[in-house]
């Protein structure tokens, strides 16, 4: 009798499952909406790089059978943008933490952003550094406690939606773990688009934050979400609080405009236009 596969056998390294995440983490939600996502678009996985850094949710790299690249801290977004200028042909989905991404990364998102650089950012925001012990990040809410906010962090967190909007991304989004069906449709659409694409996932750490925040388990946390989110999709992301009592989820920004890779490969061609025709 033949082995059955797992639907996803193609797309995953079975040398590496099952994954090392905690139990009640939502990083395996994310994965599992990653690529049931390439599946249903029929993505070549040998068109497709993942990139992802420093933190719990950069083990996804090692996960999909992709293409992959494990960054230095804070450099995700940096080493895939000089992946899509020297192949434009590849896909670059970059899969990161909100810690990698907006505390040592945050200039080369919001200049990645600027550029419209074609590239797909996918963010696991847990509030904070859940690998290295629970530290506060930039994206703690107020009055969260945290190891090293024992009292209550007192520092404003960055609202990422409006950060990637306002740096200029033409497409933003925001889902739950809880919200997987929404969270995949909203994959397929950044997968896509052509330019700078943003998707934060807010995502449990019961062992940590959840413990810290009287949240002990992933039940808890995804309760927390069922109970407080709020779909609000076209609305202004810089209202897109999110409080114990309110997370505003949704999609918030699809525009259309040239990304820097295009308008880069247009300047070379009329270059080489004016270089020949000057001989």
């Amino acid at each position: 009798m033949s082995e059955e596969l797992h639907p996803f056998e193609t797309f995953l390294r079975r040398e590496m499952i099952p994954h090392i995440w905690c139990d009640g983490c939502g990083n395996g939600i994310i994965l599992n909406c990653y690529v049931r996502a390439l599946k249903d678009l029929d993505i070549d996985l040998n068109k497709v790089v993942t990139v992802a850094g420093i933190g719990c949710i950069g083990r996804i790299s090692g996960f999909t059978n992709t293409d992959s690249f494990h960054t230095t801290h804070g450099r995700a977004v940096a080493f895939a943008t000089g992946v899509k200028l020297a192949n434009p042909e590849l896909k670059l989905v970059v899969i990161s933490g909100d810690g990698d991404l907006f505390a040592i990364g945050g200039n080369h998102f919001i200049h990645a952003a600027r550029r419209n650089v074609d590239i797909h950012v996918i963010c696991a925001n847990n509030f904070n550094y859940g690998m290295t012990g629970g530290q506060y990040g930039p994206t703690t809410p107020l009055d969260a406690w945290t190891t090293t906010t024992p009292y209550g962090n007192v520092e404003h967190p960055f609202n990422l939606v409006h950060l990637a909007a306002a740096s200029g991304a033409a497409y933003v989004a925001r889902w739950t773990t809880l919200h997987a069906r929404r969270l995949t449709e909203s994959i397929k659409k950044a997968l896509q688009k052509e330019g700078f694409s943003f998707i934060e996932v807010i995502t449990p750490c019961p062992e940590i934050y959840g413990r810290y925040n009287k949240m002990r388990t992933g039940i808890d946390m995804m309760n927390w979400f069922r109970k407080a989110s709020e779909i609000r999709n076209q609305s202004d992301p810089a209202k897109a609080e999110i409080t114990p009592e309110r997370i505003v989820i949704g999609e918030f920004l699809d525009i259309e405009k040239p990304s820097f890779g295009r308008l880069l490969r247009d300047m070379t061609t009329r270059v080489q236009e004016k270089m020949r025709k000057g001989r």
